[in-house]
């Protein structure tokens, strides 16, 4: 159902930390025109965090209005709180979104039960398809692949982001839960790997600064051309590891900025690239083939 390289899209702001909805139509249109097969809004990389619920729908309500249904939509809605993620889950539906990205709850490790739980009541309220996201280093906790399968079982629950870029953990989900649920790659480095071994996409955040070439990527991947993919990830590969030299988005937002796209607005607590962080990006941008500044 969610395919390809779908874009997990910065959130442009401007010098003083307001959201430039102008720039964000703009990323948009260049994202449809460079081929990304998908956009999430208000994700990790999107500073989902910091983005309050009234700015991550007016995202959304954008978003889709530029889409007009030429690729997904998708919102992340998830919080550590359960009546919050399905508060936010209907506001962000309500604005547009085809279907939403729910992260595992943060901070107060819930038992696999817990998720399960968590997971379950979100779907019900739902009204779109669901696509779970875990990423442990970020989260503190780990949805298993047997919790993943029971919660295959819900109609709405669709799609898992994985993002540990484990290949055992691959195997492992697929066996665990066949063909019920698809698995995305949450892992740039690992991307192309997990496609050619039955991953159908990657949710990027390289794609942010090459998204014609992740596009080219999953395409070769998921058509099984492991030579044409493997050729544009060793490419690509300085880009991914480039940029996380800091926390997601702080490289991405620097390296979109260099490409003319934004201006250099980020929020506290998050601060902007460091020197040295910008000569490693811009280092990898350049052996990437990505116009730099």
């Amino acid at each position: 159902m969610y395919q390809g390289s779908i874009v997990a899209v910065v959130t442009p702001m401007t010098d003083t930390g307001e959201v430039d909805f102008a720039a964000w139509e703009r990323l948009i249109d260049w994202h449809l025109a460079e081929g990304s097969d998908g956009i999430v809004v208000c994700g990790t990389t999107g500073e989902s965090p910091t983005v309050t619920l009234g700015e991550a729908a007016e995202l959304t309500r954008r978003a889709t209005a530029r889409v007009r249904g030429r690729i997904p939509v998708v919102a992340g809605s998830g919080t550590n709180d359960t009546s919050r993620s399905i508060e936010r889950t209907r506001e962000l539906v309500a604005a547009g979104a085809d279907a939403v990205l729910v992260v595992t709850p943060y901070y107060n490790k819930p038992t696999q039960e817990g998720l399960l739980q968590h997971f379950t009541a979100i779907a019900d309220d739902a009204g779109v398809p669901v696509i779970l996201y875990n990423v442990p280093s970020r989260t503190g906790v780990d949805l298993l692949p047997e919790t993943a399968r029971r919660l295959a079982q819900h109609p709405r629950i669709v799609s898992l982001k994985e993002a540990t870029g484990n290949a055992v953990r691959l195997a492992e989900l697929r066996e665990s839960c066949g063909e019920e649920l698809e698995i995305l790659s949450g892992d740039d480095p690992t991307a192309a790997e997990w496609m050619l071994a039955g991953a159908v996409g990657v949710i990027s955040v390289t794609a942010n600064v090459a998204p014609r070439a992740m596009h080219e990527l999953a395409t070769a991947a998921l058509a099984g051309d492991a030579a044409r993919a493997r050729e544009l990830d060793r490419r690509l590969e300085p880009l991914h590891r480039s940029l996380f030299v800091e926390a997601n988005p702080i490289p991405a937002k620097w390296a979109v900025q260099q490409l003319g796209l934004i201006k250099a607005g980020i929020r506290l607590p998050l601060t902007p690239l460091s020197a040295a962080g910008q000569i490693s990006v811009r280092e990898a941008m350049r052996a990437a083939g990505v116009p730099c500044a």
